[in-house]
């Protein structure tokens, strides 16, 4: 039986969502899984997320493993990844994503309408902060760092930690991933808070070299985990984030989603919704746009046009117009973003 050593960071919900990629391949390759633990810079520092970076963060240590064979496979989150290619590196496999929108995670039930005026409620994320204060902004945010528990246990009356907040706010897909969705009282929906470019999606990245050549039961094993619908839509999303030159540090959100057929679509069409923003909520700007791949197809008889799929470049292509199309509209005066960010 052959043994793959997976890559991952040692926090719970590394672990966790490692965990569950490496049973996966287990079970579509046969294959013998090893973990290899590896301390990110991310992990080392303190201070925001936007002062160490952002972007890259948890990742490049994760990649160094990968590039100087310490492991075979690497699983990161997907919104962690920088959107420049890693040379000598492929994303071999997006698995099915988790439900990617935001949650507040509120004490005594609140929703972020009933939370009273002037509360206190946690992020890390200028993204967060912007759209939490766009729609509230008699709020106080608070910069928080930390796993799960430890943001969790800042929440008054969450039974642990120091209760100093009235509310937090965590990614759904790291709650369900943790058995912790009964933290959550309110799930965000896109017209209140688009999530992060990737979020809810994890990316298992391999080197290159070991998908040329015969197929391998890690390659077969990887191209069964491959989720083409999710692929797609985080493709949208990064060439969305690539384009406005903005990582994690900016207040950008962006969504995409892939549906068969459509008004006056006979094939695939997706989606693409993104917002930037003035990190104090102040002004936002939002555009969406749908391309659909049988576009090219119509006017002709073609058949075809009944079956047309999108493909990942045609995907990222949605992500760039859209940018280009919230640029053209100012959003370099609200937020670094743009070409000269």
């Amino acid at each position: 039986m052959a043994v793959v050593r997976i890559g991952t960071r040692a926090s719970t919900l590394a672990l966790t969502q490692t965990g569950h990629v490496a049973q996966d391949l287990a079970r579509l390759g046969g294959l013998e899984i090893e973990t290899v633990h590896v301390r990110t810079e991310g992990d080392r520092l303190t201070g925001s997320l936007a002062s160490l970076g952002g972007t890259g963060v948890f990742v490049t240590a994760l990649r160094d493993a990968l590039l100087d064979g310490r492991c075979d496979v690497a699983v990161h989150s997907l919104k962690d990844l920088p959107t420049a290619p890693a040379p000598g590196l492929t994303i071999a496999a997006v698995p099915v994503r988790q439900d990617p929108r935001d949650a507040l995670c509120a004490r005594d039930g609140l929703t972020l309408r009933t939370l009273p005026p002037g509360a206190r409620v946690g992020t890390g994320s200028p993204r967060r902060a912007a759209q939490l204060l766009a729609t509230r902004p008699d709020l106080e945010v608070v910069d928080i760092r930390g796993n799960v528990d430890t943001r969790l246990g800042r929440v008054a009356g969450a039974g642990h930690g120091p209760g100093d907040l009235d509310a937090v706010v965590l990614a759904r897909a790291g709650l369900a991933r943790l058995g912790r969705l009964d933290a959550v009282t309110e799930e965000l929906d896109g017209d209140v808070m688009l999530p992060a470019p990737g979020q809810g999606a994890l990316a298992v990245e391999v080197r290159t070299a070991d998908l040329t050549g015969p197929a391998t039961p890690l390659a077969s094993a990887l191209a069964a985990l491959d989720d083409r619908p999710t692929r797609l839509a985080v493709a949208a999303e990064r060439a969305l984030l690539g384009r406005l030159e903005a990582g994690c540090a900016a207040p950008v959100g962006a969504l995409a989603s892939l549906a068969s057929g459509g008004t006056g679509h006979a094939g695939e069409s997706l989606r693409v919704q993104a917002v930037v923003a003035r990190t104090d909520g102040t002004a936002t700007l939002r555009r969406e746009l749908t391309v659909a791949a049988d576009e090219a197809l119509r006017g002709s008889a073609s058949p075809a046009a009944s079956e047309a799929r999108l493909d990942e470049r045609g995907a990222a292509a949605a992500g760039t117009e859209l940018a280009d199309l919230l640029l053209a509209a100012g959003a370099a005066e609200l937020a670094p973003v743009g070409p000269s960010a």
